[in-house]
């Protein structure tokens, strides 16, 4: 770490007094937050508070969401930064269909996340973000992509994940079950995005990729970390010192930088870029020259892909060990579907038309989503003064966050067992075919515009994973000495997306033939 005079340092502080001080003294009393419950105090505003629950933000937010009326509230951090909280599903459409052209990611999101993610299509507004979105989407809606992931998720699977399983079963071994699907979808997706394979789930990888892999979960991490500052400014004067988290940030990004821009390089070298093949090479057939515009778009889906899936799968597979109808009700599925093949045990991972079959298991993964979405919370920024449907005021750069974790655990949008995990309220009561939710009353791959491209994909790897496993292991969550019954849910711990706090500890069985333990 270089030297740094305690001149410097001083001046540093007083410059940032100065400036609460500043933001404070002149702002508009008309334009501040209606705080609610929470009490907002002259330069440091719900810090107190925010310090109090920040082992249980999520929870702590839906409390205050279910305590006000419209389920909306306003904030104020310490630096005089102001915004919304909403888990209301009509401000959620205003804000990302209705009134969309005001409410784009905005310069707070894009330098939080912009060091790691660059211009990618996640970080980016206006006609970057535009042009990014429509070759994405002519991409993600071909036949070949589709089958191109398939073929993948379902390699990965046989090859490595029910191996992997197996061995744990076969050892009578403790798993970390959150740590395993992580890997999994970290090779998957690199496979997806730019034809790499690391080989987490591998003995047998080579240094340069477990140097990647590991780069790119601390940087996802230490990134995440930003979002998280009890005073924001800080994180900023860390950078400029290039000190603590983000040395280490910026030694990870190099890193994950470094290995992509190599497998660019190469590819447009050797001129091998194929419409038919993964992300990149479909990309670089599209016309997209700028190897770091590459990089930060590959960058973008790695992290999309390995970071949902696999916290979608870690709670799913919780809840499945405490919902053993659900988990019966799987297997009833399953079994005619495997049956109708001309040699049942012919291969081990379920093709895209068996997959589509599977309405009661895409219930019961939608329904994990619902109670414990991967992406629990996003936030937009407002360009213009607005007032959002329920009455709540909006400032002119204002952040304004809606809490997909929160709306589902909302009566008024679910019901009175809305806290149920219960897999049916997806299915029609007739057909038992799956109904699809209005996305702004659950928007757990966004809404409007800006709607999840992965969606499909998300769900065929899901669903492969998930039917593949239970078909053949029963998954053991193993409880914590002296834990209740039962146990309560795992500790969260937020990332970039809902993670498991110290991971999903799990024994494995080798399931009984016929699904009957």
């Amino acid at each position: 770490m270089d030297l740094i005079s305690i001149d410097s340092v001083l001046y540093l502080l007083l410059f940032i007094t100065f400036t609460f001080l500043f933001n404070h003294f002149t702002q508009n009393p008309q334009n501040t937050p209606n705080t609610g419950p929470l009490t907002s105090y002259p330069l440091i505003g719900i810090l107190p508070q925010f310090l109090r629950h920040r082992h249980r933000l999520l929870d702590w937010i839906t409390d205050i969401l279910l305590s006000t009326p419209t389920h909306t509230v306003g904030i104020v951090r310490p630096g005089n930064i102001k915004g919304i909280l909403t888990a209301n599903p009509s401000n959620v459409e205003h804000i990302l269909k209705t009134n969309f052209d005001n409410y784009p990611k905005g310069p707070r999101f894009a330098s939080l996340l912009g060091d790691f993610l660059g211009d990618g299509i996640f970080n980016s507004d206006g006609d970057l973000w535009r042009s990014q979105r429509k070759t994405a989407s002519f991409e993600f809606n071909t036949r070949s992509l589709r089958g191109f992931v398939v073929s993948n998720v379902s390699d990965e699977v046989a090859r490595r994940l029910l191996p992997a399983l197996a061995r744990a079963a076969e050892r009578r071994e403790v798993v970390d079950l959150q740590d395993l699907l992580e890997r999994f979808a970290f090779d998957n997706v690199c496979r997806v995005a730019f034809g790499e394979d690391p080989a987490c789930l591998s003995e047998e990888r080579s240094a340069a990729s477990a140097e990647f892999a590991k780069a790119f979960e601390d940087a996802a991490n230490l990134s995440a970390g930003r979002f998280r500052y009890a005073i924001p400014i800080m994180w900023r004067v860390k950078k400029a010192l290039h000190v603590g988290s983000e040395r280490r940030l910026a030694e990870a990004i190099r890193i994950v930088h470094d290995f992509a821009t190599r497998i660019i390089k190469t590819r447009k070298q050797e001129n091998s870029a194929s419409p038919d093949a993964d992300l990149l090479s479909r990309f670089i057939a599209s016309g997209v020259d700028s190897e770091e515009l590459l990089r930060d778009i590959v960058i973008s889906f790695i992290l999309a892909g390995r970071e949902t899936t696999s916290s979608t799968l870690t709670w799913f597979f919780w809840l499945l060990a405490h919902n053993p109808r659900v988990e019966r009700a799987i297997l009833d599925e399953l079994a005619p579907i495997r049956a109708k093949r001309a040699q049942p045990g012919e291969e081990e991972a379920y093709a895209f038309e068996e997959l589509r079959e599977m309405q009661y298991l895409h219930a019961a993964i939608s329904e994990a989503m619902r109670l414990y979405p991967p992406v629990p919370a996003n936030s937009n920024s407002s360009q213009r003064d607005d007032v959002l449907p329920d009455g709540t005021f909006v400032g002119e750069g204002w952040f304004v966050s809606y809490n997909a974790y929160a709306m589902g655990r909302m009566e008024s949008i679910w019901g009175k067992d809305c806290l149920d995990y219960r897999p049916e309220r997806w299915l029609g009561e007739e057909d038992g075919v799956f109904k699809g939710e209005n996305p702004f009353k659950y928007p757990v791959f966004h809404a409007g515009p800006r709607t999840c491209l992965g969606k499909e994909m998300a769900y065929i790897q899901m669903k492969s994973i998930a039917a593949c496993v239970i078909e053949r292991f029963v998954i053991d969550v193993v409880a914590e000495m002296g834990a209740p019954s039962p146990p309560p849910p795992p500790q969260q711990m937020f990332s970039l997306t809902l993670r498991m706090k110290g991971g999903l500890r799990v024994r494995v069985r080798e399931r009984c033939t016929g699904g009957i333990d």
